[in-house]
């Protein structure tokens, strides 16, 4: 059979004709038009080696039903040498790209310092706690500068001292903790400029303090000592947060635990050694000493912190914040709970100097007391912050504010009548209350899982929540601590110290404790009780 194949279909009993013999004449030579089939198959590129033949006037209403048959049968893979060579021509291509991105991934993924240990985990952990002992330090000790305000004329002659002063360290703290929010989400978006941040921290915390000095009027110290510290005191703390989660991940409550004691051990230094300083110098001159200092100590360890990730793999602006965590009915509880812990845990840190000094204890003993609650709270933090790793954190919630709730009415209320009272409580409060911000990381977990930044923005969120608890707690004990008329009794209980002034102080801490307490009780009962009848 001779001509054209297409398939299984031919074309026969018909003149035959060529691809090249159509292009050197004329196809209506052959009675070929050149919207006929045939012209359409001798046109086809792949068809350049085969001649077709064409119909007749009496059979060319069928031929061109063959021949449109044969166009649309497949034809074979073309054998050409171009096409094969290109075909293995991009695939060499995809390959060598292929193990060009293997090679760069591997590379990326070698040249990442390791997670939960190794020099840079280490080193950051270290410069984190000197960056928590300076930036929280200083507020949770300035009761020792509240006391030498307090009992200076030049500030309180001035109107509505005595509730304007006492703000200043709950201004630093407050705005600090309730900075989260809005920086971490800063942080995300603008990577590249979170150190640089923390050098302009650094720099506006010296100010700060530098600035203080040379002003009397309580307003400007409250925006100087208070606000401004706070703005700088964010700047660099917080970045620290957020590379934490990069450094740690198993080991986080530890690493938390750690940066949470220099919180501690800033309370803890700085009340041995203020009291005599502020006798030596005045208020002014140790603002100045110490703005100095804490520049000298801060500067050698800014470049140490810094992100476990490079830049272009941190998460950006353009991945959308999944807010499924703020229908989590746990976390809610954690809120609640945490807030309430908030309102009642920074009101000792303000007042048990002025409490010691109602004792009639001089200033040195005075400070002793709050240096060992901030010395007992360096302990609180580092144990729960490893437990936090390990138990339940709603067990570990329940049992250091139940503590904590019985060292309030206890060891303040009724022994804290004298100085070894006072220094009892002092332990006992800062080993149980002070753990409290190093079990964030517990709560956090069964949330965010391990995403850093997911854990980063609760925790931020957590801290904004106690920073409402410190802001307004000072200013509500402040209304509460009013003399009570009592001082014909013998006075032993803590309660009637400074003529029952503390009494309502010392209720209202306590109750905030219970109401925190009963809550984690009762959600880790639930959650207990839950594990049980579904154990998956």
């Amino acid at each position: 059979m001779a001509g054209f194949q297409g398939g299984d279909v031919s074309l026969v009993s018909s003149p035959t004709i060529c691809p090249d013999e159509l292009q050197s004449n004329n196809p209506s030579e052959w009675g070929i038009d050149h919207s006929s089939p045939v012209f359409n198959a001798l046109s086809n590129p792949y068809l350049q080696d085969d001649c077709i033949q064409v119909p007749d006037a009496a059979s060319k209403e069928d031929d061109t039903t063959i021949v449109e048959l044969a166009i649309r049968t497949a034809l074979p893979p073309s054998t050409s040498t171009l096409y094969v060579e290109r075909s293995i021509y991009m695939q060499d291509v995809s390959r060598r790209e292929s193990d060009r991105q293997f090679a760069t991934n591997r590379h990326n993924a070698s040249s990442l310092a390791p997670v939960d240990g190794g020099f840079g985990a280490w080193s950051f952990l270290f410069a984190a706690f000197l960056v928590e002992l300076i930036v929280w330090g200083f507020p949770n000790a300035f009761g020792t500068f509240l006391d030498a305000y307090l009992r200076d004329p030049t500030y309180t002659s001035q109107k509505n001292a005595h509730l304007l002063l006492p703000m200043i360290g709950t201004m630093t703290s407050g705005i600090i903790y309730c900075s989260g929010p809005v920086t971490y989400p800063l942080i995300y978006r603008y990577p590249r400029y979170t150190r640089l941040s923390m050098w302009i921290g650094a720099a506006i915390c010296f100010a700060s303090l530098f600035g203080a000095s040379y002003t009397t009027n309580i307003v400007n110290l409250v925006l100087c000592q208070g606000v401004l510290y706070a703005i700088g005191g964010s700047l660099l703390y917080n970045p620290c947060i957020t590379y934490m989660n990069e450094w740690f991940i198993s080991r986080r409550g530890l690493a938390n635990g750690v940066i949470s004691a220099g919180t501690a051990a800033g309370g803890l230094v700085l009340p041995l050694v203020l009291p005599n300083m502020i006798d030596r110098y005045g208020t002014a001159k140790t603002l100045r000493i110490l703005a100095i200092v804490f520049s000298a100590s801060l500067l050698p360890m800014l470049p140490f912190l810094k992100g476990r990730l490079p830049q272009a793999k941190v998460i950006g602006p353009s991945v959308k914040e999944d807010r499924k965590w703020a229908k989590n009915t746990g976390f809610r509880f954690v809120m609640i709970m945490n807030t309430l812990q908030g309102f009642g845990y920074f009101v000792p840190l303000v007042w048990l100097p002025t409490f010691a000094s109602e004792l009639h204890l001089n200033t040195t003993n005075s400070s002793l007391a709050l240096s060992m609650l901030n010395g007992a709270s360096v302990i609180g933090r580092l144990s729960f912050g490893v437990l936090a790793d390990y138990i339940d954190p709603w067990l570990l919630a329940f049992i250091t504010l139940v503590g904590t709730c019985l060292a309030t009415f206890v060891g303040w209320g009724v022994i804290s009548y004298s100085l070894a009272g006072l220094i009892s409580f002092g332990l006992a409060y800062g080993a149980l209350a002070g753990g409290w911000s190093s079990l964030w990381t517990g709560f956090v977990r069964s949330v965010a899982q391990e995403d850093p930044r997911l854990s980063t923005t609760l925790i931020g969120y957590l801290m904004f929540s106690r920073g409402l608890g410190n802001i307004l707690s000072t200013p509500i004990t402040a209304a509460l601590a009013h003399p009570k008329g009592i001082s014909g009794l013998p006075g032993r209980l803590g309660f009637e110290v400074g003529d029952g002034k503390f009494e309502s102080v010392i209720v209202y801490t306590g109750t905030c404790f219970a109401g925190a307490a009963l809550i984690a009780g009762v959600r880790w009962i639930f959650d207990k009780s839950s594990r049980k009848v579904n154990p998956q």
